[in-house]
Parts: C-alpha cells; structure tokens; sequence
C-alpha cells in the first residue's frame, strides 16, 4: 500500500506556477558544425597571408637561432647599476614622461576645435534636418584633415622634425601631438554625436551658441568618457615616446638604441625593466584616474 501512494502525484499548492517537463541537455553542441566550418574558412583566408609575410615562427627553433637568442639573453645579467647610470635613467624616465604629457596636450590644443567643427549636433543649419551646403563642406574638410593626421604614424612625423628642428625631445612632442590630435578629435567627435542630443538642440532652438550648448548640454552627458579616452591616450603616448626615442627623439628610447648598438645587454634590461615599470604605473594612474572621473 505504501508503495503505491508513494507514486501519486502530489497536489500543488493554489496560484502555484505549474512544474515544468524535465528536458535533457544535448548531448552535443547543436553549434559544433557552423563553428568548425567558420573556423576553417578562417584559416583558409590566412593562409595567403602568412604566405606573403612570410610568417615561419618555426625558423626561431632553428639550432643557430637559439644558440644566439640565449646569448642575447645571457648579456641582460648582470643588470647594471652603478649611480651614474641610474642618474641617467632617471633623467631620461622624467624626460620621457614629460614628452609624452606635452605632446597630448598639444594633440588637446589641436583636437577640441576640431572635434566641435566635426559634431553635427553642434550645426545650427542642421537643426532644420539637412545641414546647408558650406556647412557640410567645413565639415567634412575638417574630418579629412583628422584622417591626414591619424593616418601617418608618430614615427614618420617624428622622422620629418628631427630633420627639421634638430634631435631631441621637441620633434617627439610635436609628432605625438600630431597624430594623437587627430585620434582624440576624431573620437571625441564621435563620442559627441553617439549621445542624446535632445537637450543640445533644445537650447540651441532657444537662441543659445554652439559653444553655450557644447558646456550646458553636451559635455556634461559625455565628460567621464572623454576623459577615460583622454586618459587612455595618454597613457598610450608614454609608450609611444620611448619608439620614437629610437629616430632621435630622446627619452628612454634613445639609451635604449644606443645600448643595443653597443651590445650592452646589462644597461638593456635595466632600462627595459624600467620602461615596464612605468608603464604600469602609467596604467595604475589612468585606471585610478577613470574610476575617479565616471
């Protein structure tokens, strides 16, 4: 008797959702056929490529290559130490640190003008719905000039002002305020435009200039992502000082060329271990900087 009741179902209590049927996993991923065929269309495209870069990671496996990559290593110890080099460094981490500060805030003299010619939003003809004719032609001749300047990398600019002002930390500032001017002036223009801008064209209906619209409206609904961008970059341009260091540019990148030419890998891994350390306290800065700012 017991085993029979025992098989009844139970009562469920009023109002209570109804048990739903057991269903048992699949016993495989229903996916597996669409990610392997992905998969493999995916190396069949890479392939040419590594083709025409002549990608062969195996060559560093080579008997010769590893005989001389072990030496190249064993040259890094002993570090060297001695206070006159230390001096040195820590001349030249100030140096680069400084590079890396001013050019970004050439790139912020160059980048903010822009980026407001460049946002739609700000274009009192395009309140309308379609922006007049010389408007547009302002607009889309400053966001040309934003290409110019991002597309040619810091070392090609750093290259043409070593040649015009001489070796040194000023054609490093002026390279880095170049190309990063045209990142940040292209991003923040597009931060700018992602946003509501209900408020901005509010106010800009009610008599109120770009610029009034720009600080009341739309800066204070995008300041905490401009500023974690602004931050980012900044921390990008400490590490791009030290290649630039490498054309002449100073900092640690040029003792760090000058070592390597020497075949002094003792001064190599204590600027390298440098470097690494300021980097990540560039990344602590920037990560404590955005947590600050959002």
């Amino acid at each position: 008797m017991s085993a029979s009741v025992s098989h009844l179902p139970v009562a469920q209590p009023p109002g209570s959702p109804p048990e739903r049927p057991f269903v048992q996993a699949p016993t495989r991923d229903p996916a597996f056929a669409a990610r392997v065929f992905w998969l493999s269309l995916a190396l069949v495209l890479l392939w040419p490529l590594g083709v025409a870069t002549e990608f062969r990671p195996w060559v560093l496996w080579e008997p010769e290559n590893r005989k001389v990559t072990a030496d190249f290593v064993r040259s890094f110890w002993p570090l060297v130490h001695h206070p006159e080099f230390l001096q040195m460094v820590l001349r030249e981490t100030w140096r680069t640190v400084a590079m890396a500060t001013a050019g970004v805030t050439l790139a912020l003299v160059l980048a903010v003008p822009l980026s407001l010619l460049a946002t739609r939003v700000l274009s009192l003809s395009a309140l309308s719905g379609r922006m007049d004719r010389w408007p547009a032609v302002l607009r889309w001749c400053v966001r040309a000039a934003l290409i110019v300047l991002r597309s040619i990398p810091e070392l090609i600019w750093a290259l043409v002002f070593v040649r015009v002002v001489g070796l040194g930390p000023t054609a490093g500032v002026l390279a880095i305020a170049l190309t990063y001017g045209g990142m940040l002036g292209k991003v923040y223009a597009e931060i700018l435009e992602s946003g509501e801008s209900h408020a901005t064209q509010t106010l800009m209906r009610n008599g109120s200039g770009r610029l009034q619209a720009f600080v009341y409206a739309l800066l204070p609904s995008h300041a905490a992502e401009l500023a974690s961008y602004t931050v980012y970059r900044w921390e990008c341009a400490i590490r791009s000082s030290v290649v630039l260091g490498f054309v002449g540019a100073g900092g640690l990148g040029q003792q760090l060329d000058n070592s390597m030419k020497m075949f002094n890998g003792g001064e190599v891994a204590t600027l390298l271990l440098v470097f690494i350390a300021l980097v990540a306290l560039a990344d602590r800065v920037s990560a404590w900087l955005r947590k600050a700012l959002a």
